[in-house]
Order: structure tokens, then sequence, then C-alpha cells
């Protein structure tokens, strides 16, 4: 039998696909599974998107620009203007997704057995990114009961070595939904300045705050432009996950000008998906504050009924969709599997994304989950019964 790459072999596996089949198993036997797994939203994309596709009269779908449409483009200036983030043009290239631009910015910074910095808890596919590219993660804990603040200083500097080539974090947090404050953002520019390295941040849920703290961008600071990288996508914000629409964005020439050679790998972005995406920016303002409103109360609702559930604590989140729940279990995963194969609730369960998938270094968030809250607020009070007797159950399943 022919070999496989190592590469391939030793890719991570997701946390939150990993159950899939116990969950498609569930299924067929007439179980309703709640998802909360996964960053799915359930709110409509606005009608400016869906209208944009359906009324469209093209009857052939030529090879775009690699860099993305220019009124696209151009409506991305726009957007970003009002959120205090002054680029242009050519600052820009348009990605299949968050996940392409994540994957060609890590590809174009980082040779071979280059590394990179993460605050862990971090987004589970980072870590697959990074091995496809045979990048190495070095992680740096963030701790549950600081609610995942940024880790000291000294402790991400302490990790910088000369294979070090970026810090690359989430704002706001998937999966722990804390938001870093212009303070701390701004220090790791400096560090970034200090070291010559790049900060690279992932902001797809800058819209989704849930309090006072304001976001503030990686680009908002002229001062740091060579050295940072802004990554988005229209999934989570405009609820267009399918489109796969993302971008990339910095004020360092060269590194635009290499991404765009990795983009001409892959052609163009997807047409359809493109005129969704134009159109969703069209969107009226009242649109993305409905949205942020819907969150906020889901969050506030499913963090009153997790508390309420016996020797369960829960990370209360600052932004995006997310929290990371700490659960009366020595394993996590082996909890979420029961959920699947040996509960039901009325015939009913829950599935959720085991934690420790989320963090690098070993043995660590065992006994955590985290959850979606992406459901309605009717479900995500029935799912937080369903978690409070399953644990019930689980207790007696296991001794």
């Amino acid at each position: 039998m022919p070999l496989l790459s190592k590469k391939g072999i030793n890719l991570p596996t997701s946390p939150i696909r990993k159950l899939v089949k116990f969950s498609d198993k569930a299924k067929e036997k007439g179980v309703e599974v709640l998802h909360l797994n996964i960053g799915q939203p359930d709110i409509a994309a606005p009608k400016e998107a869906i209208e944009a596709v359906t009324s469209s009269n093209l009857n052939l779908l030529p090879y775009g620009s690699s860099q993305g449409s220019l009124s696209y483009r151009e409506k991305l200036v726009g957007y970003y203007s009002k959120h205090n983030i002054n680029i242009t043009l050519d600052d820009i290239i348009v990605t299949t997704g968050a996940s392409e631009a994540l994957t060609f910015a890590l590809n174009v910074i980082c040779d071979a057995n280059d590394e990179i910095i993460i605050p862990e808890p971090f987004y589970a596919n980072y870590n697959g990114f990074a091995s496809a590219s045979s990048i190495r993660v070095v992680p740096v804990i963030s701790k549950f009961n600081s609610q995942f603040q940024l880790p000291a200083m000294e402790n991400i500097n302490e990790k910088i070595t000369p294979k070090t080539k970026a810090i690359l974090l989430c704002n706001p947090s998937n999966p722990t939904g804390y938001v870093y404050s212009k303070k701390e953002i701004d220090t790791l520019c400096e560090l970034a300045l200090k070291h010559d390295i790049f900060l690279i941040v992932d902001e797809v849920y800058r819209e989704f705050i849930h309090g006072g703290e304001p976001h503030y961008s990686v680009l908002s600071n002229q001062r740091f432009s060579e050295h940072t990288v802004m990554i988005d996508s229209v999934s989570k914000r405009y609820s267009m996950c399918g489109a796969r629409v993302g971008s990339i964005v910095s004020k360092n020439n060269a590194f635009i000008k290499n991404v765009l050679k990795f983009a001409h790998l892959r052609l163009s972005p997807p047409t359809y998906a493109l005129l969704a995406s134009e159109a969703a920016l069209s969107a009226p303002k009242s649109y993305l504050e409905g949205v942020i409103s819907e969150y906020t109360a889901r969050r506030n609702t499913l963090i009153k009924q997790l508390e309420q559930i016996p020797h369960v604590e829960v990370s209360k989140p600052m932004g995006a969709f997310y929290c990371i729940v700490k659960l009366p279990v020595k394993d996590a995963e082996d909890f979420s599997r029961f959920l699947l194969t040996d509960f039901n609730l009325n015939n009913q369960t829950v599935m959720l994304a085991p934690a420790k998938g989320f963090y690098s270094s070993p043995n660590v968030g065992l006994n955590e989950v985290r959850i979606a809250f992406i459901l309605d607020q009717k479900k995500l009070i029935l799912a937080a019964t369903i978690l409070e007797k399953a644990l019930e159950a689980y207790k007696k399943f296991v001794n």
C-alpha cells in the first residue's frame, strides 16, 4: 500500500466535528440533536444578500480577479472606514473564507518548522492550518479564572525565539468570547515591532460585543502597519458561513504582494458568493443591530441557566457567541459522546464541543466544553435542562 504523508496522518481532528458520526447515529434513531458544538448562526442572512443571487441574470460564471472584485473591495474600504480602519483597495485580498486567509498568511510569513505563538484556548483549526503548513504552534495558556484575558506579557515574550515569525489571536475570541482591549492589542503590537515579527488578528466577530468594551482593530494604529495583518469574513457577521468569503488586510505591501501569489494559485473567489457578500454590506444598520441584540440576549439566558446547574462553572464572554464551561466530570469528551450515544431527554439531546481540542498543551481543558449560543433562547433553556439531567445520569453511568 502506498505510504501517506506524515503531515496528513498527524493533522489534528477537529473537536468541533469530531463527534459528528455519533450525532448522525442519534438522529437515525429519531433523537433530535441541539447543536451547540459549531458556530453556525440560525439568524437569517440579509435579504439583500439572498436577493442579489436569486435576481442575478448571469448566463456565464467566468473567472474573476484573484484579488477579489473591484466593486466588493470598494465596499469593504467603506465598511472598514466606519470602524476607524483606514485602508486602500490594494491593502485587501478577498479569500475563500477566513480559513484560506489564515492559510495564505501563515504560508507567506513562515517556512517549514518556523513558529507562531497563540494564546490558548484558541480556534481549533489554527492548529490544523499550522500543521498543514509544517509550522509549529507555541501556546501560551490563558486562564479560566481570569476570563481568559491575555497572558502576562513576560509569558509571551519568553516564548519568542529566532524561529518565531508571528503571534496569532482571535478578537473577540473563539472559543472564549474574550475581547482584547486597546491596551492589550497595542502592547502586542509593540512586542511584534520590537522582535520584528507579525501580529495576525482574526477579527471575524468584530461586531459581536456584549457590554462596554469596544472592539479595537489591529489595524487601528498606523505606527504598527508593517507588522500587522487582519483576517476577516462575512460568515458570522451576516450568517453566510456557506458563502466562504473572507479577506486578508494589511498595509505591508510586500506581504500583500506575496499573498497575491497564493491567490493566483486558486484563481479567484466564487462569483455568486461575492455577489451576496457585496450586497450584504448594503444591508441597513438595523440588521446588525438586531443580530447583536439577539446574541446578547442569548448569552444572558444561557449563562443564567448554566449557573443554576450544580458544580458547573461558566466563563462570561464579552464578545462573539461562545463560552467555555467547566463541567463536574473528568473527561468532557467522554461526556459529550455519552450525550449522543446513551442519553436523551424526551427524545432530545445536546451536542457540545470538547474544549481540550482548543488547547495545544497536553492535558489541559479536559473537563471543559465550548458552547455556541447560536440557537434561540427557548432552545438554549431546553439545552441547559438536558445538560443538567445528563450530568446526573452520567455520574451513575461511570460509577
